[in-house]
C-alpha cells in the first residue's frame, strides 16, 4: 500500500503526500452484516461493506462507530463475564454521552447517530432523515418542528445538540440552546454588536460581565457555558489528528526484527499490560513487566488507548504471530510513564467536528471503557 501511494505520488507530485493511518477493524463485520449496512449499500458485497465502513472510521469515527454495538468492539479483557444487560446499558450510556459532548451536523447525520442524540427515538430519527430526503437540507433549528412526530419536548431536548452549517442565524451551528438566543441578542445589543459579530469573536465575549444577566431562569454556570461558545463556536472537545509515525520499512511482521525502536499507539489496555499498533497486522504487547522502568500493578496508571509510545522490539514468533514489546527507558510521548508520575499526555489517533457521518478526523470515542 505505501509503495503504491509513493509511486502515485511521484507520478502526479501535485497531489499531497498521503499519509498511511492504520485503523481498527474491530467489528467492522458485525457492521457489514448488519441491517444498517444492508439498507446503506444494499448492492454490495459483505467485504466491500466493512472496507467503506472502516475508511469512514478514519473519517469520522463517532458518526460509523455507533452503528457497532459497542460490546463487538472488543474491548475490555472480561467484558463477557459481567451482566450483560448492565454493561450494554452503561456502553449505551457513555456513547450517548459521547455523541451529545460532540454535537451532530442535522444535515448529513444518519439514522444511527441521531438516534443517540438526546431525546430522539429510532423512529423519530428515521423521520427526520425522511424529511431531509424530500425536503432538502434544514436551513435553521426551527425547522425540525416540521417534522411528524417531532414535538415541543423533544425539540427543547434535541435542539442544543444538533448543528446546522451555513444558518442563517449563526447560533444554529453553535451548543447555545434557540431558548438561549434571545438573551444572547441582548449581551450583542449591551456590546453594541450584533449577534453574528458577537459570535466568535473572543475580546468581545470574554468581556461579557454574565452576572448582569443572571435570573431565576438562567444561573451563572449556564452563562459562562453560552459566553464560552460564544468564545469559540462549535467548538470540539476532541484533539487535533496527529497520525503515528510508522516506519515506512515495517509494514508486516517479517519486517519486525528484535531491537528495533519503533512508534506505536495503544489499542487496549489489559491486566497483563498493554496492546500496541506498530503499522503492521499484529499489535505488539507490551507486558506489565516492560511498561516502564519503575514498577507497575496497574497498567491503566500508566498508559491509555489512543497513547502514543515508543517501543523497543524484544521478541518476534512469527509461526504464533506475536510481538513482545518494551517501553522500558522510552516514556509515552509527552509525559513519563512512571506510576505516581503524571499520566503520559495522551495524544489520539484521530479530531473531529461535529459528527456527520461525512468528514472530519478523531480519536475513538469507546477507547476508554
Amino acid at each position: 500500500m505505501r509503495d503504491t501511494l509513493k509511486k502515485l505520488h511521484a507520478q502526479h507530485p501535485e497531489i499531497p503526500t498521503p499519509i498511511v493511518v492504520s485503523v481498527s477493524e474491530a467489528g467492522a463485520s458485525v457492521y457489514s452484516a448488519s441491517e444498517i449496512a444492508r439498507k446503506e449499500f444494499p448492492d454490495l458485497d459483505l467485504t466491500v461493506r466493512g472496507a467503506i465502513s472502516i475508511g469512514r472510521r478514519l473519517q469520522d469515527p463517532l458518526a460509523e462507530l455507533v452503528k457497532v454495538d459497542p460490546k463487538a468492539i472488543g474491548v475490555g479483557q472480561y467484558q463477557h463475564d459481567v451482566s450483560q444487560p448492565l454493561l450494554g446499558a452503561k456502553l449505551d450510556e457513555v456513547v450517548v454521552s459521547c455523541v451529545n459532548g460532540v454535537g451532530v451536523e442535522l444535515n448529513t447525520a444518519s439514522a444511527p447517530l441521531l438516534e443517540r442524540v438526546s431525546g430522539i427515538t429510532p423512529a423519530l430519527a428515521k423521520s427526520i432523515v425522511e424529511w431531509r430526503n424530500e425536503n432538502g437540507k434544514f436551513s435553521s433549528r426551527n425547522d425540525l418542528k416540521k417534522v411528524k412526530g417531532l414535538g415541543d419536548k423533544a425539540f427543547e431536548q434535541c435542539a442544543g445538540f444538533l448543528r446546522i452549517r451555513g444558518a442563517a442565524n449563526p447560533l444554529d451551528s453553535s451548543a447555545v440552546h434557540p431558548e438561549r438566543y434571545a438573551l444572547v441578542g441582548r449581551m450583542a445589543e449591551d456590546a453594541g454588536l450584533s449577534v453574528s459579530e458577537l459570535v466568535g469573536n473572543s475580546s468581545a465575549a470574554k468581556k461579557i460581565d454574565v452576572r448582569r444577566y443572571i435570573t431565576n431562569d438562567v444561573g451563572e454556570p449556564t452563562l459562562k457555558d453560552i459566553v464560552s461558545e460564544l468564545v469559540k463556536p462549535g467548538r470540539d472537545p476532541r484533539a487535533v489528528f496527529e497520525p503515528p509515525k510508522f516506519r515506512e520499512d515495517v509494514t508486516k511482521i517479517e519486517d519486525v526484527k528484535e531491537g528495533m525502536k519503533l512508534e506505536g499507539v495503544v489499542t487496549n489496555v489489559t491486566a497483563f499490560g498493554a496492546f500496541v499498533d506498530i503499522g503492521v497486522h499484529q499489535d505488539g504487547l507490551v507486558h506489565l513487566s516492560e511498561l516502564s522502568d519503575s514498577f507497575v500493578s496497574d497498567p491503566a496508571s500508566v498508559v491509555k488507548a489512543g497513547d502514543r509510545l515508543q517501543v523497543t522490539v524484544i521478541g518476534v514468533d512469527r509461526a504464533r504471530g506475536r510481538i513482545a514489546l518494551s517501553a522500558k527507558s522510552m516514556p509515552a510521548i509527552g509525559g513519563a510513564a512512571t506510576p505516581g508520575a503524571p499520566r503520559a499526555k495522551r495524544e489520539p489517533r484521530t479530531s473531529f467536528g461535529p459528527s456527520s457521518g461525512s468528514g472530519g478526523f478523531t480519536c475513538n470515542p469507546f477507547a476508554g471503557l
